[in-house]
């Protein structure tokens, strides 16, 4: 026997609704993505600078090791995200005004999905600003090959 309650359509959220949903997880997506990309460029052309010019290794077992490397990193970078989120709640982002059923509706979570994908994926072009400062090395290895 169903109550007069659980017989209640609950309304899909608005697009408003969806919009927040979307920024709540694109924000400290992006974050995430920055910091983890811009780690990963800067230990791994470090490592293939110093422990591939000391074993003479070549390019390729010098990628090896900056993709072992990174898959390290990304692994210990993952704890990164609950900080980011704690940092994005402190500067004041709020959660979504939902229901518990309108949460679970496939709207609101293809919004949070696309949020996280698209932020990370913001974050990951930010955060490869280290990659300006690189030049100059690489140009200098060559010359002295």
């Amino acid at each position: 026997i169903l109550t007069s309650l659980e017989k209640l359509e609950v309304a899909p959220p608005s697009p408003g609704q969806l919009r927040h949903v979307f920024f709540h997880n694109a924000l400290p997506f992006v974050g995430f993505g920055f910091l983890d990309n811009a780690i990963m460029i800067a230990a791994g052309t470090q490592i293939e600078l110093s422990i591939g010019v000391v074993l003479g290794i070549s390019t390729m077992a010098g990628k090896h090791c900056q993709i072992q490397n990174g898959l390290f990193l990304f692994s210990h970078s993952s704890s990164l995200a609950g900080y980011v989120e704690a940092l994005a709640s402190r500067l004041g982002l709020s959660i979504p005004d939902l229901t518990p059923k309108q949460a679970d509706m496939w709207q609101t979570r293809l919004s949070a999905h696309l949020g996280k994908a698209i932020g990370v994926t913001i974050g990951c072009i930010l955060g490869m600003f280290p990659l300006l400062f690189f030049g100059d090395e690489e140009e200098k290895l060559e010359e002295k090959n």
